[in-house]
């Protein structure tokens, strides 16, 4: 007897209720993390406590200045945050949210010390000065004067002019960070930069006026006058050629070079009123 196959129709399909794996709560990852670390049940609490990252850096980037990418607290966190997860001790009935909330930050600051290159003691000092600062405007209605900031602090004068040399070397503006300019557009700090390199605009202009004006008085020049001129200051000849070329001797090269200079003087300065 011939036996043939028959294809699986709709009916056949809609009979399969094969369940569909669902995915394991957050106390079934901490189940399977805690009792064989599992790697995968790690990588899965790392995705759902990452918001904790973002909210911890972005509470800890209100003090901070603008230099620090909120980018690199995120980094730092997020190593925080794995160690949180690795030493965790669900017996001990802590809430994981209120402990990741410390390590994070811990992590993030810990990393700021590592890397700032201004002595601990410096940042203090520069808190203590801000914080006075702001005791005192609200107390005066005004900003103080060094005198009245010192004695707030109960330091001398002198002591307070060397914590403000300090605190002003700890200052850093970042040359893309933008500003509103006078015409309401944006621009960096590095667009305000003068550029060495670069022709001046305003020179080039007043650079030109003096070659026309010059060449104007030059052309206005007798002869003789404007033929000392051009050797001597566009070819470089000495007085003495020039002296062979126009047949004189040289000191009358010499008197007619000093005239010819006193008439382009003459021609050029403008007379005051």
């Amino acid at each position: 007897m011939n036996m043939r196959t028959r294809a699986p129709d709709a009916d056949d399909a809609a009979g399969d209720t094969t369940p569909v794996a669902a995915e394991p709560t957050v106390d079934a990852l901490w189940q399977r993390w805690d009792r064989a670390r599992d790697q995968t049940a790690r990588e899965r609490l790392i995705l759902h406590y990452a918001p904790l990252v973002k909210y911890v850096a972005g509470r800890l980037s209100v003090g901070i200045t603008a230099t620090v990418d909120a980018g690199d607290l995120i980094s730092y966190g997020m190593f925080g945050l794995i160690d949180a997860i690795e030493r965790f001790d669900a017996g001990r009935g802590v809430r994981f949210e209120g402990y990741a909330i410390a390590r994070i930050k811990g992590a993030i600051v810990d990393e700021l010390r590592a890397t700032d290159w201004v002595p601990r003691a410096v940042r203090d000092h520069a808190r203590a000065v801000q914080r006075a600062i702001a005791e005192l405007e609200a107390a005066l209605r005004r900003s103080p004067t060094d005198t009245e900031l010192a004695t707030h602090m109960r330091i001398d004068l002198e002591r307070l002019h060397h914590v403000l040399d300090q605190v002003s070397l700890t200052s850093l503006v970042a040359l893309d960070a933008l500003f509103l300019d006078d015409d309401g557009g944006h621009r960096t700090l590095a667009d305000t930069l003068h550029d060495p390199r670069a022709e001046d605009p305003q020179g080039r202009v007043e650079h030109a006026e003096q070659r026309a004006a010059l060449r104007t008085a030059i052309e206005r020049l007798d002869d003789r006058d404007r033929t000392v001129i051009v050797l001597y200051y566009l070819e470089g000849m000495t007085l003495a050629q020039i002296g062979e070329i126009l047949q004189v001797t040289e000191s009358r090269v010499s008197q007619l070079h000093t005239r010819a200079v006193l008439a382009l003087r003459a021609k050029l300065i403008v007379p005051a009123e």
